[in-house]
């Protein structure tokens, strides 16, 4: 028994040693600095790529201006194109970058929490939740101003996500299960906000640019009213990368590292409400953003959510102001929506990355 083992154990010894040697454990920590390093640098050229967007965001438009011209109207109120570049672009690509920043970082954080990569705001029904809310207020109660409309978003997008969970099957809940409860109630929710506002025509009015995702109405009173709910929801988002990551590991695993996962589960789906909520109650439905961000960075990241969810919360807006200046030049003297742009975007490039897959 013995001199059978003996041969392999002189082979195994030596790559033991090699496995365990500081030259080793050195060459390890070089490769994951030099990885790191690749990393932040993809950053913070996703980060000098989002300034650039959203430099071409305040100069393009429906009204071409110089480049001259669209200077004096950022900085001079006596500049008869201050309104257009100040009152109108200026805010309309703040929210923008908060909605992309909020939906993208929705996306990753759906995903990372359900192991599903079909989750997103849109599919599993949180943004349809939100919007049947805020077509109630506003049939209803005849709420017509965001500030209004942020509130019962929120709580559309709490129940929503509840109900997703239960109709799942709770703790027994798989992604399958979620992806068609969310599909089933997404139907049903949407249903129902297209039959509010036929049978209220005042609410068509309102809700017409909204339920097809616009930044077209953005104003400053818009972004001072969400931005606290969308940087909240930032903060908590970002916070839970590193408990996510253990709990990606099952809930035993990330219990054995310290790590309580009810506290995990509840931290995240606190910030994908507030994420949600605020952006669909400002900016209407935007499908696709949240999904298609994720897989992409993926392919950059790997599955390390301490980089893939700084990543997705840069280049989702990226993606979302992209796309709305892509529609404010195809649709000239008008504009097409937002929503519009990323639908016919999304779904091809996504069908292609699953095809690839």
């Amino acid at each position: 028994m013995s001199t059978g083992r003996a041969p392999f154990l002189a082979i195994l010894e030596p790559t033991l040693s090699v496995t365990i040697s500081p030259p080793a454990a050195r060459s390890v920590a070089t490769a994951s600095r030099r990885r790191n390093g690749v990393r932040a640098a993809g950053l913070g050229t996703g980060l000098l790529l989002l300034a650039g967007v959203a430099v071409l965001s305040i100069a393009v438009g429906a009204k071409q201006l110089s480049p001259v011209e669209v200077w004096q109207g950022l900085v001079s109120a006596a500049s008869p194109d201050h309104a257009v570049v100040r009152q109108m672009r200026l805010p309309r690509t703040l929210l923008g970058l908060l909605a992309g920043a909020a939906l993208g970082l929705a996306g990753a954080l759906m995903q990372a929490l359900t192991r599903n990569p079909l989750a997103d705001p849109g599919l599993l029904g949180i943004n349809a939740g939100a919007s049947a809310a805020v077509a109630t207020a506003t049939a209803l109660l005849g709420v017509a101003t965001v500030q209004g409309w942020i509130w019962f978003a929120l709580l559309g997008a709490v129940v929503v996500t509840v109900a997703v969970h239960a109709v799942g099957g709770g703790r027994q809940a798989t992604p399958e299960r979620l992806a068609l409860a969310g599909a089933a109630l997404n139907a049903v929710l949407y249903s129902y906000v297209s039959a509010m506002m036929l049978l209220d025509a005042a609410s068509l009015d309102r809700l017409r640019f909204w339920t097809v995702g616009s930044l077209a109405t953005a104003d400053f009173g818009t972004v001072r009213t969400v931005a606290p709910f969308i940087l909240a929801g930032l903060l908590v988002g970002l916070a839970t990368a590193r408990p996510l990551n253990a709990l990606g590991l099952g809930d035993d695993a990330a219990r054995a590292l310290g790590a309580r996962p009810a506290l995990i589960r509840a931290a995240t789906v606190t910030g994908i409400t507030l994420l949600c909520g605020a952006a669909t109650a400002a900016c209407g439905p935007i499908v696709f953003v949240g999904l298609l961000v994720p897989h992409l960075v993926r392919a950059l990241t790997g599955p390390d959510l301490r980089w893939l969810l700084p990543y997705s919360a840069v280049l989702a807006p990226v993606l979302l102001l992209g796309a709305d200046v892509l529609g404010r030049v195809l649709g000239r003297p008008g504009e097409l929506q937002v929503g519009l742009v990323t639908a016919v975007l999304g779904g091809p490039l996504f069908l292609r990355l699953v095809a690839r897959r």
